[in-house]
């Protein structure tokens, strides 16, 4: 099954999932306000940085405690075969974390809406101001249904496979960095901003030109393949596309910001 659902495809379902809408803006407003002007109709609200993400500690959006996990997706009327579709109001970044974050904690059957809201209204559909009341899900989050990668692990991806890394040339480069307090990269890895995972109206490309993008890069089904951004949010963007086309890799949700916590990591700065 592609992790990816268009908005055809979600109207012809015969098996309603349980929507989520998880619009969330790194330097604000909340998405909160955006979903309470309008939403897909019968959408939860889930938030990003207090339901797909701990409290900043180490890493600015570290793992969330299975509690809160169950707890959201229980709110939404979840149970452990119950479909999901995920989708935000910008290019799934926010949508693709939780597709991440929800299988990590095992669920089973969770898309990401391509072009998100964007797409939904472009092809006709409504939104609305109501709010649905809270479901009384029986779903259960268990942590470590797929593998990921600590600050050790990135390293040795680095070193004998590939490490992507999500985030835009400048702070790769080390040229600017607005969020956290040292600049550079995880010396080794390559850098594959998520912007380039998109068209111009937020749908993911077609699978074959986003293989080819990443096998320019020496990223294949047959290498090791890691990925990580600032915080653990633009990764799993890239970690979706990856999957999208067809090649697996495995997620270092600590991040730069991680990594930086440690003094005795090396940071490397430029392009190479």
């Amino acid at each position: 099954m592609s992790p990816l659902i268009t908005v055809e495809e979600l109207r012809a379902l015969t098996e309603r999932p349980v929507l989520i809408d998880t619009t969330w803006n790194l330097a604000g407003p909340p998405g909160k306000q955006a979903y309470d002007a309008g939403h897909l109709p019968g959408a939860y609200f889930v938030d990003l940085d207090t339901e797909l993400a701990g409290p900043p500690g180490p890493g600015r959006h570290p793992l969330p405690a299975a509690t809160t996990v169950t707890a959201a997706l229980r709110r939404a009327g979840v149970g452990p075969s119950t479909p999901i579709v995920v989708y935000d109001a910008a290019n799934s970044t926010a949508a693709a974390r939780a597709w991440w974050i929800f299988r990590y904690f095992g669920v089973r059957d969770v898309r990401v809406l391509d072009g998100g809201l964007a797409a939904w209204q472009a092809a006709g559909g409504e939104v609305t101001t109501e709010v649905p009341a809270d479901g009384n899900g029986s779903f259960i989050a268990t942590a470590g249904h797929i593998p990921l990668l600590d600050a050790d692990g990135a390293a040795g991806v680095a070193a004998t496979g590939v490490l992507l890394d999500a985030r835009a040339p400048e702070r790769f480069a080390g040229e600017v960095e607005p969020m956290d307090p040292v600049a550079g990269h995880i010396p080794g890895a390559l850098n594959a901003p998520t912007t380039a995972n998109v068209d111009e109206t937020g749908r993911f490309l077609p699978a074959d030109e986003l293989r080819e993008r990443f096998e320019k890069l020496g990223a294949n089904d047959s290498t090791e393949v890691g990925v990580y951004c600032g915080s653990g949010v633009t990764a799993a963007h890239e970690a979706l596309a990856l999957e999208i086309s067809g090649i697996p890799s495995t997620v270092y949700v600590g991040s730069w910001s991680e990594w930086i916590t440690d003094p005795s990591r090396p940071v490397a700065t430029g392009t190479d």
